[in-house]
């Protein structure tokens, strides 16, 4: 269970920051940037979700990402250091990637397929969305970074995870877009 009494501590004064599992970080460090950026994703997607009421299932599958969202960030926030832990931290699981691959067919099966890449815009949700999916793709690109740093691991099912992510809010920015009906299409070369 998670106790949040008191919010300030003036620990993180000095430029660093505590671990799940205790060790300190400065605050610019690679684990810290890439669990900062899924906290990130997971703030534009709450502000998606302002846009989503008319279609709640969509709106349920970004709150079911939202929750896995805090879940990866706490697994990146307890590094593995091959000792038996105290406790059993929360661990990404191929489970809730396969969920998402579910829920981006699901989507993908009511939409047009593509011509030509899609400019972020149309609609409030899936302006929104894009701008959730360029943080998510941030987001991996530090934990791909970060996995391949000397003594820092980012399991497999992690990195699975923010892949899918952001496949997912791509087809569901398409989705938010009537459909697919509503998507702004690249025109290349159109203003030369």
């Amino acid at each position: 269970m998670v106790k949040l009494n008191k919010i300030y501590t003036r620990t993180g004064d000095d430029g660093t920051t505590a671990l799940v599992s205790g060790p300190r970080r400065l605050k610019h460090d690679l684990r810290v940037e890439a669990y900062g950026t899924i906290d990130e994703t997971n703030s534009a997607i709450g502000i998606a979700r302002l846009h989503t009421a008319g279609m709640p299932d969509l709106d349920q599958m970004l709150i079911r990402i939202q929750n896995d969202l805090f879940d990866l960030g706490a697994d990146l926030a307890t590094p593995e250091t091959g000792e038996t832990p105290e406790y059993e931290p929360l661990r990404i699981v191929d489970t809730q990637v396969t969920r998402v691959e579910h829920d981006i067919d699901a989507l993908n099966a009511a939409l047009q397929p593509l011509k030509s890449f899609v400019l972020p815009g149309g609609s409030a949700a899936a302006a929104h969305l894009h701008l959730a999916r360029t943080i998510s793709r941030r987001a991996e690109r530090l934990m791909v970074a970060l996995s391949r740093t000397p003594d820092e691991i980012v399991s497999e099912a992690a990195l699975k995870y923010v892949n899918r992510v952001s496949d997912f809010l791509f087809v569901a920015a398409r989705y938010a877009n009537d459909r697919g009906n509503a998507d702004v299409l690249w025109v290349p070369g159109k203003n030369r």
